[in-house]
């Protein structure tokens, strides 16, 4: 598989150092890509988030690398995004393999998500995180990338999600996993969205959380180059 070009994208509030360990593990089995979408990881930005504005971070990484086409393992928001890129840009993006991303962005679960994004609160109750957040996104505001945040996942509840009828006109192979130790994503939306893929399958991984850093790299490692094989 060493020939077969795989891009990591990243989820919300993270950066492409989340995936610093299974780059290790996964180095000699594919020729690896990732990206900071714009304003994380020190990557700034001038814009309001939005899936179409990290679609265009792929497409434009992708004409840098003078890359045509490239398969995508998207955790969690990278996993929206890769799938928001292969309706937009079709032609460029291959087999798509997810792991924790979330579909159900009903007013009421974003309203859910948008309470735990809260600065000063975390500042207040876990400030380990809150420094956690400062080095990662250093020399950007990380709360206002967490504000911003916030403010995407009210618009993805407010019409700016994916669509069913477009989802069911997708042309590539799509794995979408989950862990059944995630308290974030459910299996029955995951299962669903499978399911409305014509190419798609269900994944469940057991022992797998929500939050990337808790995951064995190893066990990461195998699910995606198992999804793969």
């Amino acid at each position: 598989m060493i020939d077969m070009k795989l891009l990591l994208l990243h989820g919300a509030l993270g950066s492409k150092a989340q995936f610093n360990q299974i780059k290790e593990v996964l180095k000699g089995s594919f020729e690896l890509h990732d990206l900071n979408f714009e304003g994380h990881g020190g990557r700034e930005s001038n814009e309001d988030f939005s899936m179409q504005l990290f679609t265009e971070n792929v497409k434009s990484y992708l004409d840098e690398q003078g890359i045509q086409k490239i398969n995508i393992f998207g955790y969690s928001m990278g996993g929206y995004v890769g799938l928001n890129a292969a309706l937009t840009y079709p032609d460029r993006i291959g087999k798509i393999v997810t792991l924790g991303t979330k579909f159900n962005w009903s007013k009421a679960a974003a309203e859910k998500e948008v309470k735990m994004l809260n600065p000063d609160k975390i500042k207040e109750k876990v400030p380990k995180f809150a420094d956690k957040l400062k080095a990662e996104h250093h020399p950007l505001d990380w709360e206002l990338l967490m504000r911003k945040t916030a403010k995407m996942m009210l618009a993805l509840s407010e019409g700016g999600s994916l669509k069913e009828e477009k989802l069911k006109s997708l042309s590539q192979e799509v794995i979408i996993g989950v862990g059944d130790q995630d308290k974030m994503v459910t299996v029955e939306e995951s299962e669903y969205i499978s399911k409305l893929i014509p190419g798609g399958a269900f994944r469940l991984i057991e022992g797998f959380p929500h939050p990337i850093d808790r995951i064995d790299a190893t066990e990461l490692s195998n699910y995606i180059k198992d999804s793969y094989s």
